[in-house]
């Protein structure tokens, strides 16, 4: 593998202002020109993935802003797989539908993330579809996507829901690609009623999960090699917060949280920040590995500084520098993070306690083993 470095980001405007609506990365009317002409339908859309792929590319190089990108891969792959569904005969069409599912489903696609679906019926029919089944993801890991499907009805999606917090969490973020998006509605309801992880239960489990994956990771936020995705204070951290908000308060984005009161604006900003910086590096990993690497490895720390245009000066060296841009983001995130978690642990699980309050002078108290000020005014 490769570790030559790339050619350095530049800060183009026009690439960096762009919205992920704009970019034109699906040509419907050459798809239909080439279908019609008889071309292979595999060769159309290999070709279709890997053109919208290099522009991508060619946007991240210019130093674009990474949500749109990111969310924009995301929406070209509802257009591609659409009309891949669309080539195919399916029997009891009003009665199942495709989903996108997990990260997929949130609308956030890297290089080389899994692209999770799930097909969605409300009676089972998959014996009628089990040809055109086969058939069709066939076709989707023929033109080289890294697919990972289920097949369910929404019944099967609440025992499985029952049984497992990471279906749970996985069907909380699902978007309709293709079919009745009543079906979705439908298995939303029976999947996130109160007696499928209830909030307390839901919150519980979601915090244990973090505490033994930060344990994995011996609990530091400053590793050599760090995770960008899992590691303390990575991308699963605010995903952890988000599910919370989404079960307990219906929150659909972070931003949403300002509104309900658990964050101020600066520290959402703070927030949205981070999560940029984190997909960048993702990004970027998944580049220059050619496919899905999350781990800040020493030489791709290397690379990545020079796509950043860090250069070695006589203070620090170019990656060095990267590296404390990473551990000041990543420190900030689990600040957010303990705060957050701390804030949801009061309203959801000790909102109907009795408050247990020690003095410690004029001007702080503990509260329910938390320290507070007795004041408003205390830091003024």
């Amino acid at each position: 593998m490769s570790t030559t470095p790339t050619p350095g980001l530049s800060t183009t405007p026009a690439d960096a202002t762009i919205d992920a609506a704009e970019l034109e990365l699906w040509d419907p009317a050459s798809i239909e020109e080439r279908l019609a002409n008889g071309e292979p339908a595999i060769t159309i859309f290999k070709d279709a993935l890997n053109n919208a792929q290099q522009e991508l590319d060619r946007l991240y190089r210019a130093g674009a802003e990474i949500s749109p990108l990111i969310t924009g891969r995301a929406r070209f792959m509802d257009q591609l797989i659409k009309r891949a569904w669309q080539q195919f005969d399916w029997q009891h069409s009003e009665d199942i539908a495709l989903l996108a599912v997990g990260g997929y489903g949130r609308g956030e696609l890297h290089p080389h993330s899994d692209i999770d679906l799930l097909l969605l019926m409300r009676k089972d029919h998959g014996n009628a579809n089990r040809q055109t089944l086969s058939a069709f993801f066939t076709f989707l890991w023929d033109i080289n996507l890294e697919i990972g499907q289920s097949l369910r009805t929404i019944s099967q999606c609440r025992d499985e829901a029952i049984k497992d917090i990471t279906v749970t969490t996985s069907l909380m973020e699902s978007r309709t690609i293709v079919g009745p998006d009543s079906l979705r509605d439908e298995m939303i309801t029976v999947t996130q009623a109160d007696d499928v992880w209830p909030a307390r239960e839901f919150f519980t489990a979601k915090r244990d999960e973090q505490i033994a994956r930060h344990k994995k990771y011996y609990d530091i936020d400053y590793a050599l090699e760090p995770n960008v995705k899992t590691s303390p204070g990575g991308l699963r951290d605010i995903q952890t917060i988000g599910w919370i908000a989404k079960r307990h308060y219906d929150a659909d984005t972070l931003q949403d949280l300002v509104e309900l009161g658990f964050l101020q604006p600066y520290e959402y900003e703070q927030l949205r920040r981070g999560e940029a910086l984190l997909w960048k590096l993702r990004y970027g990993l998944h580049l220059l590995a050619g496919r899905k690497e999350d781990r800040l490895l020493f030489d791709k720390q290397r690379d990545l500084a020079s796509m950043f245009g860090y250069e070695d000066d006589k203070k620090s060296l170019a990656v060095e520098k990267l590296m404390q841009e990473y551990y000041r983001a990543v420190a900030m995130l689990r600040v957010l993070n303990d705060v957050l978690l701390q804030h949801f642990d009061e309203v959801i699980l000790r909102a109907s306690e009795k408050a247990e309050i020690t003095k410690i002078n004029r001007r702080f108290q503990i509260r329910n083993n938390y320290i507070e000020v007795c004041n408003d005014n205390v830091f003024q």
